[in-house]
């Protein structure tokens, strides 16, 4: 796993259907926070820009200044609460604690002046019919725009755990900020910080890829280049240029994207390297017909193996290779069906410098498949 890849998670991180996931992309958030493509930041946009900078930064005297400037520009208690206990996650529980005890002190200064600030929405409940667990992993890959993985979750299995049951499910499952908002409060943070330029190089894909354009967040920059600091501005601008000139910027991340869900990864002795298996239909005696997404890193391939009824592979992203018993290797990409014959030997998988992604739909009435002898180095490379 990359850096970029490992830093965009740790950063969000990050989280499926909008009719599966109700906690999410909230439709009816303050007008204030509304924007469409092409416009430039609102005045409540800018203020929580400058709001999660001094977060992060620590500087309690000109938070107070911010907080007040976006209470006047029409940011709810509630929407600024949310701001603020989301980037504890991205500048530390100290910092975080401390902004909420400086909003409490600006709340009760107003109130003295006569200033009744409007509460605004409480997020809805979390979905019922979900774990936090499930909801977290589609709001993650929903937000990024692929599913994510990588050896840091397998070397501590618990770090997954928290980003997906707690950032994703608990933090971004609550609809009463939309996720443009929540992406220009990370931003913001990260940008007004040093040594986090990988995290914030990713934030930029996500809000990218979440709905901010390339005016919204050059704005952003600048905001932070004027009224934050001019080295911090600086240094989070030349970040931003490397983003807008990366190609293509459809994704948050540049990697292989998957119609479904990566799944579990393939743990048995008939696949050689690293594969993940996202089991969509099991037969069962009505419907003798089984379908499954499969993923396979650079490399990674199947034994060979047969089916006694074939199986039909569709290519969903990737490049790899499928050789038959007594046939040459040949090159599938996405788009492609190939079509294994029944009680034919033969394995498929990666490419040696691609990931693949294949759904197999595997008829088991005749049982499902016969694995043979793992691909030898020798002819996975000929």
């Amino acid at each position: 796993m990359t850096h970029l890849k490992l830093f965009f998670l740790i950063g969000l991180f990050a989280f499926c259907s909008a009719k599966s996931v109700k906690a999410q992309q909230p439709t009816n958030a303050a007008n204030s926070l509304r924007m469409e493509a092409g416009q430039e930041l609102s005045a409540a946009q800018q203020a929580i820009v400058t709001i999660s900078a001094f977060t992060a930064q620590g500087n309690m005297a000109q938070l107070q200044n911010a907080l007040n400037t976006g209470l006047d520009a029409g940011l709810t208690v509630n929407e600024l609460k949310e701001i603020l206990v989301q980037l504890y996650a991205y500048a530390g529980f100290p910092r975080s604690l401390n902004a909420l005890h400086s909003f409490m002190d600006v709340l009760k200064a107003r109130k003295q002046q006569g200033i009744i600030d409007k509460p605004g929405r409480e997020p809805a409940p979390l979905p019922a019919n979900k774990t936090k667990r499930q909801l977290g992993t589609e709001l993650q890959t929903r937000l990024v725009g692929v599913p994510i993985t990588g050896e840091v979750y397998e070397f501590a299995p618990a770090i997954d755990q928290f980003l997906k049951e707690h950032l994703f499910g608990d933090i971004f499952g609550r609809d009463n900020l939309d996720w443009k908002t929540r992406e220009i409060a990370t931003i913001s943070a990260l940008a007004s910080l040093s040594g986090v330029e990988n995290q914030l190089r990713a934030h930029f894909g996500v809000g990218l890829y979440n709905g901010l354009t390339e005016q919204q967040l050059t704005q952003l920059v600048s905001i932070i280049q004027t009224s934050v600091g001019i080295n911090e501005g600086n240094a989070a601008n030349q970040v931003l240029q490397t983003v807008l000139k990366r190609t293509p910027r459809t994704k948050a991340i540049v990697q292989a994207a998957t119609l479904f869900l990566k799944g579990e990864k393939i743990t048995n002795s008939n696949f050689t390297g690293n594969a993940w298996l996202q089991q969509l239909i099991v037969s069962d005696s009505l419907n003798p017909t089984q379908v499954g997404s499969v993923t396979f890193e650079p490399g990674a391939r199947t034994n060979w193996h047969s089916h006694p009824a074939g199986q039909i592979l569709l290519i969903t992203d990737g490049i790899g290779y499928y050789q038959e018993q007594g046939s040459p290797k040949r090159i599938i990409r996405k788009g492609e069906v190939v079509n294994c014959p029944p009680n034919v030997p033969h394995w498929h998988g990666a490419s040696k410098d691609d990931p693949l992604v294949q759904v197999a739909i595997t008829n088991t009435y005749k049982g499902a498949v016969v694995w043979l002898n793992p691909v030898a180095d020798e002819e996975y490379n000929k």
